[in-house]
């Protein structure tokens, strides 16, 4: 029978991190727990487990100062302990339209009451559907250990499905997301296509986020594409291609076949590597269009 620990305090909870749980083996750290335990029905389960939902850490969407050692450009902080229905409840800019509309598409409410971004980015699935937002987003993870903190791009802290950089002795303990660029608008967006509407692991799925200037032109361009690879993964080629562009409905015709080469979908239940491939291709152009399509007024 494994063990299970409810810290209420950080350094309590680092500390239980470094020294490990029986027989020093690491612990599993949960908030919400709704992929966790669910992943274990019917089968015998011997695992230590670290609870960190009552830990005083910060629950929500922040905005933090520029210049400080937040982020220099300013931006804002997602809390470890923020659930679904926290985000898609908060007063954000359209920077946050795309994963807002993911924040509706996790799982049916009792989920969303529960689950955590943060954990959401830790459990690693290759269909997980914060992750293309967050890395459309520029994301950073924040994470602390007992014997120091350190920051890692989001585009480095997902390594595989169900891998990551975080260490056994370290707790996540935020997300943060830099502000735009200065003098520009922001649009953003996500399309999944799933088996059905909703409460559905997405057969494939499409983040975006584009900076226009004052002219109306693409000042920059962030694309990533869920569920087609073990990882998801930004789109450099397409965004290259984006910029300079003026925005307007005939932006997804841009989009190529080789601009999402880097792919690497699979075959399974849900759908062939040929079909995820081609379906990623019609969303990516979707997702574009549905951008150019936005009212700039919000």
């Amino acid at each position: 029978m494994g063990s299970y620990l409810r810290p209420t305090d950080v350094p309590a909870a680092l500390a239980a991190l470094a020294t490990g749980g029986r027989a020093g083996s690491p612990w599993v750290v949960v908030a919400g727990a709704t992929d966790h335990y669910p992943a274990r029905v019917g089968r015998v389960v011997d695992e230590d487990v670290l609870d960190v939902s009552a830990l005083p850490i910060a629950r929500g969407v922040l905005p933090v100062g520029g210049g400080g050692r937040e982020l220099p450009q300013g931006g804002w902080s997602i809390g470890a302990l923020t659930t679904w229905s926290d985000l898609a409840e908060a007063d954000l800019p359209p920077l946050f339209d795309g994963l807002r509309r993911a924040a509706r598409a996790v799982g049916g409410m009792q989920v969303q009451n529960r689950a955590t971004i943060s954990g959401n980015v830790c459990n690693a699935s290759p269909a997980a559907d914060g992750v293309p937002n967050l890395l459309a987003l520029d994301a950073i993870v924040e994470l602390e250990s007992a014997s120091g903190e350190r920051r890692v791009p989001l585009s480095r802290f997902v390594t595989g499905n169900r891998r990551t950089v975080r260490a056994a002795d370290e707790l996540v303990m935020g997300i943060l997301v830099p502000a735009p660029l200065p003098g520009t608008t922001v649009r953003s967006t996500f399309v999944k296509l799933g088996a059905r509407a909703y409460l559905v692991i997405s057969i494939a799925m499409v983040a975006a986020v584009v900076e226009v200037d004052a002219s109306g032109r693409v000042a920059r361009a962030r694309v990533a594409v869920g569920a087609c690879s073990e990882v998801a993964q930004r789109l450099p080629a397409l965004e290259a291609d984006l910029a300079g562009r003026p925005l307007g409905a005939s932006l997804g015709s841009i989009v190529r076949p080789e601009h999402l080469a880097g792919l690497s979908p699979i075959d399974d239940v849900r759908g062939s590597a040929a079909y995820r491939r081609e379906a990623a291709l019609v969303l990516v152009r979707r997702a574009l269009e549905d951008l150019a399509l936005q009212d700039p007024a919000r």
